[in-house]
């Protein structure tokens, strides 16, 4: 009941364009249902309330200019959605299609990403509706400069320490933290994903993409007692997360035979040659997928407009194990019937929120294990916490430290969530595990911080 009229209340008071925060939030407090009334704090500190309510919304008015001395006008973003382990902890995404809502699920979902980490870090996310394809790196620099000159007042390193997400990259934090320090003349750990030549982690590129092979890897291992080894694999997209992902699974050896990028997909049945898909996709250049078949002899390429009716090419093809790893909702009803008719027995989110609802219930009904991008994606915002760490110590750790932190965090994701599901007496549903033990962490934050 407190569940339901909560999410009337969000439906009355949010937009049409908040839908995949509605999404989100409907998803996590379904699972959270069996448990509310299990411990009366929750209902008198008002948890689950406050806890879809964001902090504070921060937007502000980008004003930089081209290499014409053109002016020009964009949207900035900082969500600060809950700090009750620690301060706000989340990427900022320069993309044409950032919102207010798009930002509110991925700050939402943020939370219970990091809760799930164990470490000490809260949920946050923002960005701005600029889009760097097609600009140049002077482009790029001022309208860094110009983001940035809005946004410090409201970061720093025990306050919010925004990272990367898509759009922003090691060169953009690297222009971001200059003019940060520049204006505060402070050389602090208030960025993570800078460049390791002033405070950067290795392994930070790597950190989503192999945490969400360790995840994988771990739980086949523990579920079903298999290997990824020999296994085939589908990919989507061919973004940074999609081709850590191909190459971490590739060194395990399995065979990855699929990857997407907005226009299409590539299925090469002798598997991915990752290293082309790096040349077609690297900074600067942004080559379409469909260059990939010229080049590799009996490789296919889709186009999306030639994509199933309401599903993706990637899905369609047989397969051991299959990884979102490109936008939310790309994964539908009807992919996930493809899957378990191809005899799929795993799909490991590696993006956010990939796989739409009535999938994931298709997906579970069917015995296919399933993990959600708050569990299976949180190595990128680990390596995050491990480069504040580093910063805060002076420290500077060697890529084999940091990975195999790494390996052992996403295996301690899996046991929290695994253990969480049986006690709940939901077994092998990570969803609700993942949500349960994320939640369990956060609420108790919040009853003993007050209100």
């Amino acid at each position: 009941m407190v569940v339901e009229k909560i999410l009337a209340s969000l439906e009355k008071s949010n937009c049409v364009t908040d839908n995949t925060f509605l999404q989100a939030v409907s998803e996590v407090l379904t699972s959270l249902e069996p448990i509310v009334k299990t411990d009366s704090r929750y209902e008198q500190f008002a948890i689950l309330e406050r806890l879809v309510t964001p902090d504070r919304i921060i937007q502000f008015k980008v004003q930089w200019l081209d290499d014409n001395n053109q002016v020009h006008i964009n949207n900035g973003y900082r969500i600060q959605f809950n700090n009750s382990l620690g301060p706000y902890k989340g990427g900022l995404r320069f993309h044409p299609s950032v919102s207010t809502g798009v930002l509110k699920f991925l700050a939402f979902e943020q939370i219970f990403k990091n809760s799930l980490t164990g470490l000490p870090i809260g949920g946050a996310k923002g960005g701005s509706d600029f889009d760097p394809k097609g600009k140049s790196d002077y482009e790029i620099m001022r309208f860094c400069r110009a983001f940035m000159r809005e946004l410090y007042p409201y970061i720093g390193a025990r306050v919010d320490v925004p990272a990367g997400d898509i759009g922003v990259g090691a060169k953009e934090i690297g222009y971001l933290f200059g003019e940060y320090k520049r204006i505060t003349h402070n050389y602090d750990g208030v960025l993570s994903g800078k460049p390791y030549a002033f405070g950067g982690s290795l392994m930070r590129p790597q950190a989503t993409g192999y945490g969400v092979v360790y995840f994988a890897r771990e739980m086949l291992a523990q579920e079903l007692q298999e290997s990824l080894e020999g296994k085939i694999c589908t990919v989507s997209g061919a973004g940074n997360v999609a081709i850590h992902t191909i190459e971490k699974l590739q060194q395990l050896g399995a065979l990855v035979v699929t990857c997407s990028d907005s226009e299409g997909s590539i299925y090469d049945p002798r598997g991915i040659d990752l290293s082309l898909v790096r040349e077609l996709k690297e900074e600067g250049r942004h080559l379409s997928l469909e260059k990939y078949v010229e080049r590799i002899p009996g490789s296919l390429y889709t186009k999306k407009s030639d994509y199933p009716q309401n599903g993706h090419a990637v899905w369609q093809v047989p397969c051991f194990a299959a990884f979102p790893c490109a936008t939310q909702n790309e994964l539908s009803f009807l992919d996930a019937q493809k899957l378990v008719e191809n005899g799929c027995v795993s799909v490991v989110e590696g993006a956010n929120m990939p796989t739409t609802p009535d999938a994931i219930e298709l997906l579970q009904r069917e015995g296919v294990l399933f993990s959600p991008g708050k569990a299976s994606n949180a190595g990128g915002v680990a390596v995050s916490e491990f480069e504040m760490s580093q910063n805060a110590s002076m420290e500077k750790w060697d890529f084999d430290k940091v990975d195999r932190k790494l390996d052992e965090l996403m295996r301690q994701i899996y046991k929290r969530i695994a253990l969480t599901a049986k006690e709940y007496g939901v077994e092998r549903n990570f969803v609700d595990g993942a949500n349960i033990a994320a939640f369990k962490r956060v609420a108790e934050a919040m009853i003993l911080e007050g209100v």
